[in-house]
Order: structure tokens, then C-alpha cells, then sequence
């Protein structure tokens, strides 16, 4: 079974990155239990989780999102296309989701490691043997859904 403070813990790691990085304020909207198969949008990075918690962590947007994501992170520009610099920018943002991700975890006494950020492009479902739970972000940038399924190691 997840627990709440993991799930916490990911959406005050999301907040806090959105508004410290690209100074937008968002509150995460109702959560939902999507057993076994996540609905991607056309963009999603995966995170891997390792250490004390296993299981992944999966930020997907749209395409729309995913270029004012890419165009904030370079200074406002306006981003028409993803090129390689684009998805670059993507992956980037997925490491810096998962290191504000270890960060809130580790005030929970909760140590983890992330994989390098796999980017999925198109839209698809991701499907598993647990449950995840979507917590979406509605944002002046666009929807970001944030997939989570955190489980604690047996010992």
C-alpha cells in the first residue's frame, strides 16, 4: 500500500518546483487511482525510484505544455517545435521533479535514488502490476499530471 506522506511529499516536491523555477503558483486538484494502466498525454518523463521506496514517478503533459515548460526554462522564449534542445530541456525538467522529489522525501526520513528520466513521446498508457496515483496541476502553462507509484521496501 502507498503511503500518503510518499504521495505528499511528490506534489509538495511539484509545487515547490514550479513556482521556485518558473514563478508559477499551482495547487494540485483531486487526485485519482488509475489501477495498472496510466494514461499518458502526448509528452511523459519517467522517473525510476530506488532505495527505501521502489516504483516510478511519471510527469505527463501535452505538447502545448511541454513547449511553454521548455520555453520557460530558456528565458521566456517562445518554443514552436521540440528539437533536440527541447527534449533535452524535458528530461532536465524530469531530473530536476525527481531531485526536489529526494529532497521532500528526505524530511520524511526517506532516502531515494532516481533513474536518468526516460522521455515517452505520443500519447499511450503506461501499464503496471501497482496502482498509481494521478495527482494533476493545472497551471497558466497547462495541465501536468503527475503519476505516482511509491512502495515501500520490505525489510
Amino acid at each position: 500500500m502507498m503511503n500518503v506522506k510518499h504521495i505528499n511529499a511528490v506534489c509538495r516536491a511539484a509545487k515547490s518546483l514550479l513556482h521556485s523555477h518558473f514563478g508559477i503558483d499551482v495547487e494540485p486538484m483531486k487526485p485519482r487511482a488509475d489501477q495498472f494502466a496510466v494514461p499518458s498525454s502526448d509528452i511523459s518523463v519517467v522517473l525510476g525510484v530506488t532505495g527505501q521506496l521502489s516504483g516510478q514517478i511519471i510527469c505527463s503533459v501535452t505538447s502545448d505544455t511541454a513547449k511553454n515548460i521548455v520555453g520557460l526554462m530558456m528565458g521566456g522564449m517562445e518554443i514552436t517545435t521540440m528539437d533536440e534542445i527541447g527534449w533535452s530541456a524535458i528530461r532536465e525538467f524530469g531530473n530536476w521533479v525527481a531531485g526536489s522529489t529526494a529532497t521532500e522525501l528526505s524530511k520524511e526520513d526517506c532516502v531515494i535514488d532516481v533513474t536518468p528520466p526516460v522521455v515517452n513521446e505520443g500519447a499511450s498508457n503506461f501499464r503496471g502490476t501497482n496502482l498509481f496515483i494521478t495527482v494533476p496541476f493545472e497551471s497558466q502553462i497547462g495541465l501536468i499530471d503527475i503519476h505516482i507509484s511509491l512502495y515501500e521496501k520490505a525489510s
